[in-house]
Formats: structure tokens, sequence, C-alpha cells
């Protein structure tokens, strides 16, 4: 694979790691620090809810996404925040309420999560099918 399979190089400094044994994660996979804030196992769902569905209370959030703990769904809320992927507003009520929404910043990870979707639709049945012919072959 390379440039021509639509994966570009790493550059010199891919080079230069290459020749003196470092292994910078960022230096080794160029999309890695993308992965890592985007792709956490609760992120993604809270992303897309947010972004198909639009602003959302916390307790909507978490019936959309049923598995998650409500530690857990706040801890990658404030760290969405923080990354500047959600906006929080608290709305200084009786009761309080707290509505969180996709940023533009987030928004502008839409074409990714696209292209992902179609990925899936496309190439899911044939990882499914070699996961079968992986097993069927080492079960022997």
């Amino acid at each position: 694979m390379g440039e021509a399979d639509g994966w570009k190089a790493g550059g010199p400094k891919a080079d230069r790691a290459a020749v003196d044994g470092s292994t910078d994660p960022g230096q080794a996979c160029p999309i890695g620090p993308v992965v890592d804030l985007v792709f956490s196992r609760w992120t993604t769902p809270i992303l897309w809810a947010l972004n198909e569905h639009g602003r959302q209370r916390y307790v909507e959030l978490q019936r959309r996404i049923t598995a998650i703990t409500p530690k857990v769904l706040t801890q990658r809320l404030r760290q969405l925040e923080r990354d500047g992927l959600v906006q929080r507003t608290y709305h200084a009520e009786v009761p309080p309420r707290v509505e969180y929404e996709i940023t533009e910043l987030g928004r502008s990870l839409a074409p990714l999560f696209a292209s992902l979707v179609e990925w899936s639709a496309a190439n899911l049945d044939r990882v499914e099918r070699a996961r079968q012919d992986y097993d069927h072959t080492t079960a022997r």
C-alpha cells in the first residue's frame, strides 16, 4: 500500500523513525490522534446521536445509548466538550436544565462518519466471511 492506494507516505520524520528505531505513535500513524479522539468506545455513539437527533438533554442521550453508564456518559460528554466537539448549555431554571449539542467542529466529522457507513455497508459482509474462513481453518 502506498500513495497510489490512497495512503500517503509518512514523509521525512517517518523515514527517520525507520532508521533510528523511534516509534512515536503520532509519527508512525498520522491519524492516530484522531482515532483516539473520535473512536473511543462511547464517543462515536454520542456524536452520532447528537448529529442525527440534534440538541438533547442528558437523559435523552442516556435513553438512546442504553448500554452506557451514567458515570461514563458524564465523563465522555465532559471530554467532548473539552475537545470542542460538543457544547453544553446550562439553563438556570427550576429544575435546572442542561442540553448538549454537537458543535461545528463536531459536525465537520460527518463526512468521515458517512464514509465509514458506506464502507461498512460495502464490506462488513466480507469481514464476516473472512472471520468465518479464519475460524474454520484455525479450528482444525
